[in-house]
């Protein structure tokens, strides 16, 4: 191979671009060395010269100096040694640790495992968040879009569903995209506070990063899942958020001179997203059996669901989470809005016991948030109408749920069937939280074998439905006594 068209000389250099003229052999996404500890990642094949964006600063550069292709694509180093850590995109650690040794190297870009390589997914991925577990499903080897304007809790159900990874086999990737700092360090103490920290990896590319490695973030982290599912592991990705990464590609697609199309983008910003969400999967038995989660983050803008990035990713996604601001306004939190939020997995991802009790809950929901609306206008209601009324107000305040607190599957399962079960319906709605917090504390000390045999049975059959009604009673009585209710209610 002649070396000289591996080599090209600097022509143009600004914000992060450079062209070069006189390469004839580059690769799309080759790594190009400029010398001096620089390299570039070349983006544009042109045919008298190629555009390349630069990894990390270029001061050193100038016009006139020369670059050579290397004929490698771009690559980050995984290793085991990550957990705990914080690295940026090309895997260099950014906290105070040591340089990772004895790195395996993983391609950046990759095409996502076929049809045959996978199966379909069917064990749940606990996020300890009762709303979504019960009504919205999210399942290993699934992407599911988290949605909502600014300022709605979508980063805090990221990280509670970390938080709740503490006792699985789950290790999980945050990828923090055009992020403050200050926000990240939080997330970072959080992590550790709950001593979850030291299985999760945290890849970071933050505001005042360059767009190239805002740009190259997701594929990062997305690849070092892939490290641990090939391994047979298990791994959850969350990429916070993806509206900063297509606005990182946007402003790389306006430096190379590419043609816009809507808002700005360029024309492939539909690939741009979907073949990294399409890497998520469920391997099959004979692949090893590992799976690779993603949840995505979408940040609206004025709730507009419909904008050209927020479309484009709920078209590949299996399912997205739609939070609302007036909900989370309203003290609902998570601010889950129930008939916007969908799992097209579905009940696959959750074992039988929820998925027998959550049916109902949905159901319920749907009924009360309609009865609600016509409620404002009538007058008289008639008796069942106001019963669902009752309850479905009673199932809004179980589903409300503080930060940082997941709980366990068993305790959620105990806790939706108190709501559906209509055992809250003469409860003042006031009472309800604490009604719900005494009984599990009730349930650990007088009936410690129900959580248990739910575990082990997955399932709720007539013989374990009896005992929990039988603790839900127990337990009422006793509320009401203390409580004083029933004078309040003859009264």
């Amino acid at each position: 191979m002649n070396n000289s068209n591996k080599k090209g000389e600097i022509i143009s250099l600004a914000d992060g671009v450079a062209w070069l003229t006189g390469v004839k052999d580059a690769m799309y996404g080759e790594l190009i060395d400029f010398g001096k500890g620089v390299s570039g990642l070349a983006m544009n094949l042109e045919e008298n010269r190629i555009g390349v964006v630069i990894l990390g600063s270029y001061e050193s550069l100038k016009l006139g100096d020369t670059a050579q292709t290397t004929g490698r694509l771009l690559e980050i180093g995984v290793s085991d040694k990550m957990l705990g850590r914080v690295v940026n995109p090309l895997g260099t650690p950014l906290d105070e640790g040591e340089n990772f040794s004895q790195v395996k190297p993983m391609p950046i870009e990759k095409i996502a495992p076929g049809i045959v390589e996978r199966k379909s997914v069917d064990s749940p991925l606990q996020t300890g968040i009762k709303a979504i577990d019960a009504m919205i499903p999210i399942g290993r080897g699934q992407r599911e879009l988290i949605i909502g304007d600014r300022q709605t809790g979508k980063t805090a159900i990221a990280i509670d569903t970390i938080i709740n990874q503490k006792a699985t086999d789950v290790i999980c990737v945050y990828v923090s995209i055009g992020q403050k700092r200050a926000k990240l360090a939080e997330i970072v103490k959080k992590l550790e506070e709950h001593k979850v920290l030291e299985k999760t990896i945290i890849v970071a590319a933050s505001s005042s990063d360059s767009a190239t490695l805002r740009y190259l973030a997701p594929y990062a982290g997305c690849a070092i899942g892939e490290y641990f599912m090939d391994k047979g592991k298990h791994a959850l990705v969350i990429y916070d958020d993806l509206t900063k990464h297509a606005w990182a590609y946007r402003e790389i697609s306006l430096l190379l001179r590419r043609p816009t199309g809507r808002e700005a983008y360029p024309g492939d910003v539909f690939y741009l997203h979907s073949r990294l969400l399409e890497r998520a999967c469920q391997l099959s038995d004979e692949n090893g059996g590992g799976s690779l989660t993603a949840l995505p983050i979408i940040e609206t803008q004025a709730q507009d669901v419909s904008a050209y990035i927020p479309t484009n990713v709920i078209s590949i996604t299996d399912g997205q989470i739609y939070l609302e601001p007036d909900l989370f306004f309203a003290g609902i939190r998570p601010a889950l809005n129930v008939g916007l939020s969908v799992s097209r997995i579905g009940g696959a991802a959750q074992i039988k016991a929820m998925k027998k009790i959550a049916g109902r809950m949905r159901l319920d929901l749907s009924q009360y948030y309609e009865l609600a609306t016509f409620a404002q206008f009538a007058t008289d209601l008639d008796v069942a109408t106001k019963e669902k009324i009752e309850r479905g107000k009673r199932i809004v305040e179980v589903l409300k749920q503080g930060q940082y607190n997941p709980m366990k599957v068993e305790d959620e399962i105990l806790v939706i069937y108190l709501a559906t079960s209509g055992s809250l319906d003469d409860i003042p709605i006031e009472m309800v939280s604490e009604f719900e917090n005494g009984f599990l504390e009730f349930i650990y000390t007088k009936f410690k074998i129900l959580p248990k045999s739910i575990i082990d049975k997955k399932e709720i059959d007539e013989k374990l439905e009896s005992e929990i009604v039988k603790a839900i009673s127990e337990y009422k009585k006793d509320f009401v006594k203390s409580h004083q209710l029933e004078e309040e209610e003859n009264g």
